[in-house]
């Protein structure tokens, strides 16, 4: 084993799902040949969607032969069964020929390293995004150009102050005196999506979780809102605190995939204490995206601070999960940690959830 060597490549970042190939190459420094060789490898994102991922070694596969001085190739197809960042290796060597009554190894850092498997997303065709009220600049700025930004309410007199581009020059001359167009501001979608990192939050293993439900749904939704230029924000309460200010496009869209990817469920912030400083926070008419998996006995802290941002004016769409489903044994569907009727009373938009649900059915019904 000692003349022989091994290397392992391959992506760095891939999607929840994907089928990712390791490119290995074992090489053999000395000139006798080499027989039963067996190539293993830590790989923790093996096994990881329904929870039985461990840090043990597993077998990358077997090459029977290597000659004296030559290599040997091989490609290794792996599925990303759970998103998550891993820290891989050492990709290591094994043998017990020829009697089988002893097995030497060694381990190499060479290859890659890390791999970061970023969430699945589904398609999402609308959204009920209410929105929030659009800023119009005065003085030196110009409104904000685009479609239904702004639209014309009526004439007043000028004030210090008006931009000049918006002097009515017909009526101005008529009357004698300086009148501008004034517009009254339409709605401009934003979206707030709260993830409830709190460890008594989340049931169920693996992917059948209400924290990957939750992470899916959420990366769903910045993939819509980034299709349609919304800003977007994020925040959380874990171990660490989580927060992305609001943002558009493309780069944006790939940070909220990076926390996405790492978010976990190790906090022990009661959700209502994120939501009400989210309430603090959030400009009116923004639409806050809530996931509630909570305890029953923290509901009413949890309606006390939804209540809290609807005075704020903000719009709620809440995930309610069905807490019984992700247990084992799944049981009948019963209410959520929250009545629908609580919730509807609030004038949220709520979308029950049940383990094994069609959520691309559910978001495009």
């Amino acid at each position: 084993m000692k003349r022989l060597s091994v290397t392992r490549s391959g992506p760095q970042r891939a999607g929840e799902g994907d089928t990712i190939t390791f490119h290995v190459e074992v090489e053999n420094h000395g000139w006798l040949p080499r027989f039963m060789v067996e190539l293993v490898d830590r790989l923790p994102f093996v096994g990881a969607a329904d929870g039985t991922a461990s840090n043990g070694e597993k077998m990358l596969g077997v090459t029977a032969y290597v000659p004296g001085g030559g290599k040997r190739r091989f490609d290794v197809p792996l599925l990303c069964e759970k998103r998550g960042f891993y820290r891989l290796g050492p990709v290591g060597l094994a043998s017990s020929f020829p009697l089988g009554l002893a097995e030497a190894r060694q381990s190499r850092n060479d290859g890659v390293q890390t791999l970061t498997i970023y969430p699945e997303v589904f398609p999402i065709v609308a959204l009920p995004l209410l929105g929030s009220p659009s800023q119009i600049h005065r003085g030196g700025f110009l409104l904000p150009e685009g479609a239904g930004a702004a639209e014309f309410s009526g004439l007043r007199e000028y004030r210090r102050g008006d931009n000049p581009r918006h002097v009515h020059w017909p009526t101005t001359a008529r009357r004698n005196e300086l009148m501008v167009k004034e517009f009254e501001p339409l709605a401009s979608a934003c979206i707030y999506i709260a993830l409830d990192l709190a460890a008594d939050a989340n049931l169920g293993k693996g992917r059948h979780s209400t924290l990957e439900y939750a992470v899916k749904i959420a990366a769903s939704v910045a993939k819509y809102a980034s299709a349609n230029s919304i800003p977007t924000r994020l925040i959380g309460q874990g171990a660490r605190p989580l927060y992305l200010p609001a943002g558009t496009g493309d780069h944006h869209f790939r940070s909220l995939l990076d926390e996405f990817a790492v978010v976990n469920s190790d906090g022990v912030t009661p959700y209502a204490r994120v939501l009400e400083n989210i309430a603090l926070d959030c400009q009116p008419g923004e639409t806050v995206l809530a996931f509630l998996s909570h305890p029953e006995t923290q509901s009413a802290q949890t309606l006390q601070a939804l209540s809290l941002l609807r005075a704020r004016g903000a719009h709620l769409l809440v995930v309610n999960f069905d807490r019984e489903s992700f247990l084992p044994g799944r049981k009948p569907a019963v209410a959520g940690p929250l009545s629908a009727a609580g919730l509807l009373e609030l004038g949220a938009h709520c979308l029950p959830v049940r383990c094994g649900d069609d959520l691309v059915a559910l978001f495009n019904q």
